[in-house]
């Protein structure tokens, strides 16, 4: 019995000293053991993934941008049915569109194609980059140590401005060996570019179609554009075009 139990413990050592083997650096260096890899492309994965994202792939399509979406190479930052479902609800809605549009004594959005096509091009494009890139290609960022680890700044399709970045957390208190997330921030003034933003952290990273990457962002009362007064400024003078 003794030789058995001591066996036993031996056996569980080992198992230890293989699970804690492992390079810990590996986890940073790649996002994670996880397979990421699509096998079709962005715009299949957006349907295929019809929770969360069915309502951003029929915008894709509304957009006109469904080619880009298929063959074009570029990183996507993903947001979900829940941003479209708030940024429109209803005439009731505390800040949503149909809100805003009721109380200016506007018609409402019953359909998304009610939506001009150029409008959702342009905000669509908000959370479109050129290249592919994931977690591991962003730098660092620090929201209260902005002038150490400021990320960096990107041109969206859109020709907006936008600060991209890791934030590394802090583990057993001891800063940045933590998990890491990716956050991709609005900046809707560029001359006060750490405070001027509106900011999304990631979800979930590195997903590889075999066009670019997509990357999804946080459920976190986002709005459809990052700031839904632009949005709802450019509706309400381009008007709705009611198909019924």
């Amino acid at each position: 019995m003794k030789s058995n139990m001591k066996n036993i413990i031996i056996a569980f050592a080992g198992l230890l000293l293989v699970l804690t083997g492992c390079k810990r650096d590996e986890y940073y260096k790649d996002g994670g053991k996880a397979k990421a890899d699509y096998p079709g492309d962005m715009l299949q994965y957006l349907q295929d993934k019809a929770v969360p994202f069915d309502t951003i792939a029929q915008i894709v399509k509304l957009a006109g941008m469904e080619e880009t979406f298929r063959k074009t190479d570029f990183t996507f930052f993903a947001p979900d049915d829940d941003v479209i479902k708030r940024t429109i609800g209803n005439n009731k809605t505390r800040g949503s569109l149909n809100k805003f549009l009721f109380d200016a004594g506007r018609d409402t959005v019953k359909n998304l194609s009610d939506i001009d096509s150029a409008i959702w091009k342009k905000y669509l494009q908000r959370y479109m980059f050129k290249g592919i890139n994931r977690l591991k290609d962003y730098p660092q960022i620090d929201i209260n140590l902005q002038n150490q680890y400021p990320g960096a700044l990107y041109y969206a399709y859109s020709g907006d401005v936008l600060n991209i970045g890791v934030i590394y957390d802090d583990a057993n208190n001891i800063k940045y060996i933590g998990p890491r997330t990716l956050v991709i921030s609005y900046i809707y003034d560029i001359n006060n570019a750490q405070n001027a933003v509106f900011r999304n952290k990631i979800s979930s990273s590195d997903i590889k179609p075999k066009n670019g990457v997509v990357h999804t962002l946080q459920y976190n009362e986002a709005y459809f554009g990052f700031n839904q007064d632009d949005f709802y400024q450019e509706i309400y003078f381009a008007g709705l075009h009611h198909s019924d």
